[in-house]
């Protein structure tokens, strides 16, 4: 009975600490209802003389509670369907832009939307879903389905939420965009361009001048300057031209054109075509050094240890081709990294010179060189059946055409001493 006369005295009061200040017809319309609800409930016990009673006073007790910590929160999950969902982002990203930048409301704001995101993603209608695979300007679009936030999207150029939005890399040239940048795209696959025109430009960053291009991007053709108004003229080291900084992003990469010309591997700027282009081709033999550059043989000599080597297992192909135990054991695949090795010995791609640089491609070369002329001269009786007497003296070993003390004919083959 003491719980429920010290209610009863409550309600006679009207009292309510959690309500804001209110004004006087606010107070006598709310005790007016209070009042009647608790007449039609029953009727209330009378209170012992000898207690004080409340007193219904304008001022509200003052308990710290400056804000309104028990209103309805920006973005609650009380949304039941898609529909209500979608309206309840709406109302976030509207105060996410009414609330002061960088402040903690804001903050919780953008957490509140990230989760409101995530919750129609669960929600979302299998049906509505993007397409695992879309082909746009021959690129061949995959749907991905990381969570990681590390990628950027280079049509807009900003970061991709892998958690919340949906996004998809080109299986030929790893463009990675988001879904609804994907209509956006006007920059065509760059594997089409290897594919139909694989060569190097092989002139120095070929400038020509910004007003060749008419102040603008040589990619999207947005105006460029090189004073940073309105954008900033980037030149991409590769091609020789500006570019704007959507296009053009800073990144580095080897040259070509200055490693055959000055055997120059120092990584320069290029613009995101650029990149991805030698990024594709970085293994392609296409360079042809006897041509572009015969002097270069004369300066390094990683080129000439490895142009011998290379040709000596040319000469030992043959005996790998009509060896059965070679083909069993497969030892031609040893170079299956490097096919054009056993196809000629003039054609390099920029990842051999780059390993000729830092010495990897010399090393492999020896050891695989001292593996094939192991089973031609000790392993293999078949391939040992077919080495050569000197014609001239008729003495000494067999040979071999590629041991490093005999010469060969070209014209028939023979071999003699040298």
């Amino acid at each position: 009975m003491e719980y429920d006369e010290k209610l009863a005295r409550f309600r006679q009061a009207h009292l309510n600490p959690f309500n804001k200040e209110i004004g006087p017809r606010q107070h006598e319309q709310r005790a007016s209802e209070e009042t009647s609800e608790v007449a039609s409930e029953e009727a209330l016990p009378e209170l012992p003389p000898g207690e004080p009673e409340f007193c219904c006073t304008e001022r509200v007790m003052d308990l710290g509670l400056s804000e309104d910590h028990f209103s309805r929160p920006v973005g609650l999950f009380l949304a039941s369907d898609i529909q209500q969902l979608r309206q309840a982002i709406e109302e976030c990203k509207q105060v996410i832009l009414e609330l002061p930048e960088h402040s903690e409301k804001q903050k919780d704001a953008v957490v509140r939307l990230i989760h409101l995101r995530l919750k129609l993603q669960e929600l979302k209608d299998p049906n509505e879903d993007e397409p695992n695979i879309r082909v746009l300007l021959e690129h061949r679009f995959y749907k991905e389905k990381s969570k990681s936030v590390k990628q950027t999207c280079d049509k807009c150029n900003t970061i991709i939420w892998g958690l919340i939005q949906t996004w998809y890399t080109c299986t030929g040239c790893y463009y990675r965009c988001h879904s609804k940048c994907l209509n956006l795209i006007s920059k065509p696959c760059v594997r089409s361009k290897v594919s139909h025109q694989a060569e190097y430009e092989l002139n120095i960053c070929p400038e020509t001048g910004l007003d060749s291009q008419d102040y603008r991007c040589a990619e999207c053709r947005a105006p460029i300057s090189l004073r940073g108004v309105p954008s900033e003229a980037r030149q991409c080291d590769y091609t020789g031209q500006y570019y704007c900084s959507h296009c053009h992003w800073n990144d580095l990469a080897v040259i070509p054109a200055r490693v055959v010309h000055n055997w120059d591997f120092e990584p320069r700027k290029v613009s995101r075509c650029s990149m991805r282009y030698l990024a594709l081709m970085v293994s392609r033999p296409v360079l042809r050094l006897r041509e572009i550059n015969p002097l270069l043989f004369n300066y390094v000599e990683e080129l000439v240890e490895i142009r011998k080597l290379r040709q000596d297992i040319l000469l030992m192909k043959p005996y790998f081709i009509t060896c059965k135990e070679a083909m069993e054991a497969r030892l031609l695949l040893q170079l299956q990294d490097r096919q054009h090795f056993v196809e000629n010995d003039e054609m390099y791609s920029i990842q051999d010179l780059l390993d000729a640089h830092t010495g990897r491609l010399g090393c492999s070369l020896t050891e695989t060189h001292t593996l094939f002329a192991k089973h031609i001269k000790l392993d293999c009786e078949r391939c040992q059946a077919k080495g050569f007497v000197c014609e001239l003296c008729r003495e000494g070993d067999v040979l071999f055409p590629f041991d490093s003390h005999t010469s060969v004919c070209t014209e028939c083959s023979a071999v003699f001493h040298r």
